[in-house]
């Protein structure tokens, strides 16, 4: 074992129940030994408000890091002494940059405005910033997340209500195709034009506008990349992330969230094929992991951001916890992005 290794393995033990280590499924193999926990955002999310720790290290990306700060904090708003650090601080997510909660506010007041007898209610993507959330929550929304997402789509719906989407397009179209709605019932809400370039009548006959937001990774998929991948595997199964663009999903033999599709390979015969689309530090742990499967990434794709955190990093946080890796959303935005997130669960 190297010394860098060592040293963090001597950290872990210093502080005992006292810390706990978080590591997303996207992460380098270099950080997964040193989890305590390896799953998808929201999910380890839950286990840090579940935990007694006081020092909760999140290795992923900004706005992950953002939830679990969230959902440690105290209930009543007094500080119960929990911090969530972040070893990678420049890890970022392309998709969350893409809509601010000033951005989504402005969309919501035109929207409303123009529709004053129609009951709007906004659907954010768990991959979405603190504030974005905390807008939600305000406004009487709720979360979602790639595996339940048809259900809290479907449930407002059921409602007879109107839907604001945001942050992923995408997983928006794909979420509606599964539910048996045609392409052109999303509304896309353009965020770089002027109401988002829509008319007073494309938004007085919307059901549900989407943000024209997306995973730059999962977005880059293209029906030749599937073609490609089943010329090179044939009778091969197909799985697929749902944030892949909505004509190239629907050709996969199951679009599913990271949990799904691991789920899938989990429950794979000795001998079967799989094409897997999704981030490629995921795809080559299963490859690893389950040598009796034929594996291969459909293409292989690299979040760069998710590649920052590496063991130094976590090393520098675990011996001197910088002040720079300290993630603390602001005290006035935690009851509304909690709400966001706690009537997903309810739901």
């Amino acid at each position: 074992m190297s010394t860098i290794a060592n040293d963090i393995q001597h950290y872990r033990q210093q502080w005992g129940e006292d810390l706990l280590i978080l590591g997303h499924h996207y992460q380098d193999s270099s950080i997964i030994p040193f989890c305590d926990a390896v799953g998808d955002s929201l999910e380890l999310s839950r286990i840090a408000a579940a935990s007694k720790a006081k020092r909760i290290v999140f290795c992923g990306v900004r706005f992950m890091a953002e939830t679990a700060d969230v959902l440690s904090r105290a209930l009543d708003g007094i500080d119960n002494g929990r911090r969530v650090y972040q070893p990678a601080p420049n890890a970022g997510c392309p998709m969350a940059d893409m809509a601010t909660a000033d951005a989504l506010e402005a969309a919501w007041q035109h929207i409303t405005a123009i529709t004053p007898n129609v009951e709007w209610v906004p659907i954010v993507y768990v991959n979405s910033s603190a504030d974005v959330k905390a807008f939600c929550g305000r406004h009487g929304g709720a979360a979602c997340t790639s595996g339940n997402g048809h259900h809290i789509v479907k449930h407002f719906l059921d409602q007879g209500k109107h839907i604001l989407f945001a942050p992923d397009q995408h997983l928006c179209t794909n979420i509606l195709r599964e539910l048996g709605y045609p392409p052109s019932a999303v509304c896309l809400w353009d965020r770089d034009l002027p109401d988002g370039g829509l008319t007073s009548a494309d938004i007085q006959s919307a059901t549900l506008i989407a943000w024209n937001g997306c995973c730059p990774i999962h977005a880059g998929y293209t029906t030749a990349d599937l073609n490609n991948a089943r010329e090179r595997l044939p009778n091969a199964k197909m799985l697929i992330h749902p944030e892949a663009p909505s004509p190239v999903a629907a050709q996969a033999d199951k679009t599913g969230s990271t949990k799904a599709i691991i789920d899938a390979v989990k429950q794979a015969v000795a001998g079967e094929r799989l094409l897997i689309g999704t981030e490629d530090h995921l795809v080559q742990r299963l490859i690893a992991n389950y040598p009796e499967l034929t594996i291969e990434p459909i293409r292989p794709i690299i979040c760069e951001d998710m590649g920052l955190t590496t063991p130094e990093q976590l090393l520098r946080v675990l011996k001197d916890w910088p002040e720079d890796t300290l993630v603390r959303v602001e005290d006035d935005l935690i009851a509304d992005a909690r709400c966001c997130v706690q009537r997903m669960l309810e739901i």
